[in-house]
């Protein structure tokens, strides 16, 4: 059995390859299948206009090899690099915040230290592209400069595009505009969208709501970071691309999908916690075992389980919940 998974990321000590293996195996037909699929879909050219049959493809799972491509085509990250060529290096050839620099400098061997290919030791060592896309993003998005979390989102991109450019025009798709607000000094968008997550809750799957205000649990307790890190480290990473293959396409709203369905599949679960600690425990369980590593059946569930979620919906609870969270000060 390998130790190491194909992103360079160590299986921890108590890691079930056989239910892995089982699992892996029927996956394996599917992806073969997505990949037949997806290369008559590019037919070796590099666009795609969204429609209702590319939104299906997305949501059944980019194959590896078309995954960079894809997402820069469908984030809009493409048209932004190509719109500023050399912008990417003219930043980092700029004048540079020392703040800023050794803010990143200190996260570095903090990101990922379960990660080969993130080691002093790797050749080339990732640490490197890493720092090079964040010191570019805080400069060029001084509102927001660097925040932590930021990292592993980066992280992530470097692993599968590998490429530093792309890896910074897909971090802007994403704080810049398909997460409002996230990473901010004050994380208006990250506060009220958790607490959005507790007014959908209240509306889909209410027991759980209603449990976690007895106890006075807050959710920013059990669920910052899903929303600050996007699933990463909290799912099995084959599960977050999946997942992040939809986020670009379809925006915020996934998060929310992802966040429902875990709660309503674990509904009952989460109800037996008879306390605070208890309650704040069961929410890390309901994110490991088989349902979550079972990426492809966990997509199709997200899409169907938490019921109908449009943005409008959203949009309307996230201007109740910004007050909320303004006047809380």
């Amino acid at each position: 059995f390998c130790r190491v998974d194909p992103y360079g990321f160590e299986r921890p000590e108590d890691f079930d390859y056989a239910s892995y293996e089982a699992f892996f195996s029927r996956y394996l037909v599917v992806l073969t299948r997505r990949a037949i699929k997806w290369s008559k879909l590019l037919k070796g050219n590099n666009s795609i206009q969204k429609s209702l049959k590319v939104k299906r493809y997305i949501r059944k799972g980019i194959p590896n090899e078309h995954r960079a491509l894809v997402w820069m085509i469908v984030s809009g990250a493409q048209t932004n690099m190509e719109q500023n060529p050399g912008y990417y290096h003219r930043l980092l050839e700029g004048e540079k915040n020392a703040k800023l620099l050794e803010a990143i400098k200190t996260d570095m061997n903090r990101t990922f230290p379960d990660n080969v290919k993130f080691r002093k030791t790797a050749d080339p060592c990732l640490q490197h592209a890493l720092y090079n896309v964040l010191v570019a993003y805080g400069h060029h998005n001084k509102a927001v400069g660097y925040c932590q979390g930021m990292n592993f989102i980066a992280g992530y991109l470097i692993l599968i595009t590998k490429n530093e450019e792309e890896s910074f025009w897909l971090l802007d798709a994403l704080i810049g505009r398909i997460l409002p607000d996230y990473y901010s000094p004050a994380m208006l968008g990250l506060k009220t969208d958790q607490e959005v997550l507790g007014e959908l809750v209240k509306i889909k799957v209410p027991a759980v709501a209603e449990l976690m205000e007895r106890h006075g649990v807050m959710w920013t307790l059990v669920v910052s970071r899903w929303f600050i890190c996007l699933f990463i480290d909290i799912l099995p990473v084959e599960t977050v691309l999946r997942i992040w293959d939809c986020l670009f396409y379809e925006g915020s709203k996934i998060i929310f999908r992802v966040a429902l369905t875990l709660i309503k599949q674990n509904q009952a679960f989460i109800l037996e916690a008879t306390n605070f600690p208890d309650i704040c425990e069961k929410f890390k369980q309901i994110t490991k075992g088989t349902f979550v590593t079972e990426c492809h059946s966990f997509m199709q569930k997200i899409f169907t389980d938490p019921g109908s979620l449009s943005m409008a919906t959203i949009n309307k609870l996230r201007e109740t919940c910004r007050e909320k969270v303004l006047s809380q000060g």
